[in-house]
């Protein structure tokens, strides 16, 4: 799997990495101009990615209104719904308005931190991707 890792923490970036290791290969973004930037240039190339971890409080773009670019960059290039790349958003806020709002940016999975491996590796489970709890 390829995955791109959004989170502005380096602790949380870093641990989300560990977790993967062994099915995926990460890139990271530090913010959200930073992953847009790179979701569109993979894009660009005519790849994909498999899963975006992404951080709902960011500094400067937030977690939401990056989904909401990520996903207008997936209907530009015409990829549809049922196969456009997964995201998993991850953030301390566990409150109703930001759980209703990431899925309504289409995101795919909601988990709170701090992120232990079993339930972040069981979210993946749930979402369809292939990893091993």
């Amino acid at each position: 799997m390829r995955v791109l890792v959004v989170e502005d923490d380096f602790i949380s970036r870093r641990l989300l990495c560990r977790y993967l290791q062994a099915f995926a290969e990460c890139d990271v973004a530090v913010n959200g101009n930073e992953a847009v930037g790179a979701f569109k240039q993979v894009l660009q190339a005519g790849q994909r990615y498999d899963l975006v971890c992404l951080d709902i409080m960011m500094p400067g773009m937030d977690g939401q209104e990056t989904l909401k670019r990520l996903r207008a960059l997936e209907r530009e290039h015409k990829i549809a719904d049922e196969t456009r790349t997964k995201v998993i958003m991850t953030t301390a806020l566990e409150d109703h308005d930001n759980l209703m709002a990431a899925f309504n940016n289409a995101c795919d999975g909601y988990v709170v931190k701090p992120i232990e491996k079993r339930k972040f590796l069981e979210t993946l489970q749930e979402i369809g991707l292939p990893v091993a709890v």
